[in-house]
């Protein structure tokens, strides 16, 4: 059992490890050590369960499946009583809550069907994996698409104080939780190769936003595919051509990202870009060198700059 200790040591007893004295490494002076942690022991699991990229779904934890939001609706309707301000404001959430599970239902569907085509890719290493942040959600419908499939699936989970636990429905080799924000985000970053971002709340436009940034600013040695999935949401919720009319980007800046509205307009465009800039270029050069995809990808997963 690790001894907790602090600098003092009494006479005759000898100091523990530094990488087992448990109040060096939550203090101050071992933060290098804990973040270190959360790029090292990714890697290695990565690697050991051969992933070489992933498609990430970001979205709020918020939304819920169909049938537990038609449920929810259904209590609240049944609920007897006067319709008093508190009781009209519930319903309503309830009625949105509906409204909204189309999305849960959307991604998780979406989810399913690039883990099935990925899967007949023919490769050593896990290809576009589907990944979320682990919570519940469109989070969770993501990981349960993958799981429907029989694919892997990835969950980069978050230390929270509240919303965010563990889905089930996450390969449990690939079940992550992170104390730092910005290590989960290196790992979303690093070895996407496309994202989807449901509507959601600060969170996902955070995500989105750093995800659209690099790319803007060719800080990623690769092509990231980005939909932003609900026209009607999106535009409703950030005006993107008035960043445009103001000056604040660039015209082409808006074909950083593609809006769509079905599971199969997604996929479709999804799959086009991750053949034209990820599966041909590596097949042409795997052909003109004549070497095996495993020494041909080096190192194992995606670079950045």
């Amino acid at each position: 059992m690790m001894k907790k200790t602090d600098d003092f040591v009494p006479p005759g007893e000898s100091s523990p490890l530094a990488y087992q004295n448990e109040a060096f490494l939550n203090s101050a002076d071992g933060r290098i050590v804990r973040i270190l942690s959360e790029y090292s022991e990714p890697l290695a699991r990565f690697r050991r369960e051969r992933i070489q990229d992933t498609v990430v779904f970001f979205g709020s934890a918020r939304i819920l499946a169909m049938d537990a939001a038609t449920r929810a609706l259904e209590v609240v309707k049944g609920a007897a009583g006067e319709m008093d301000a508190a009781a009209a404001a519930l319903r309503h959430q309830s009625e949105a809550a509906v409204e909204m599970a189309q999305y849960y239902e959307d991604a998780r569907k979406l989810a399913a069907m690039l883990t099935e085509w990925a899967k007949t890719l023919k490769s050593r290493r896990q290809r576009f994996v589907v990944t979320s942040g682990g919570g519940p959600g469109i989070m969770e419908a993501a990981n349960r698409g993958a799981r429907d499939a029989g694919g892997k699936t990835i969950g980069l989970n978050i230390r929270l104080p509240f919303e965010q636990s563990a889905n089930p429905y996450i390969t449990p080799a690939l079940n992550f939780t992170f104390h730092y924000f910005f290590m989960r985000k290196y790992w979303f970053a690093y070895l996407a190769k496309a994202l989807i971002a449901f509507p959601g709340g600060f969170g996902t436009m955070d995500e989105l936003f750093e995800l659209l940034t690099l790319c803007q600013t060719k800080k990623l040695a690769k092509h990231i595919s980005i939909v932003m999935y609900g026209s009607a949401y999106w535009k409703e919720v950030v005006n993107l051509n008035q960043f445009v009319e103001k000056g604040m980007i660039s015209a082409e800046d808006l074909e950083l990202f593609r809006i769509v509205d079905t599971p199969q307009e997604a996929f479709d465009f999804l799959k086009a870009d991750l053949i034209r800039y990820h599966l041909e270029p590596e097949a042409q050069r795997a052909k003109l060198h004549s070497i095996e995809e495993d020494q041909l990808l080096n190192p194992e997963i995606a670079q950045t700059r």
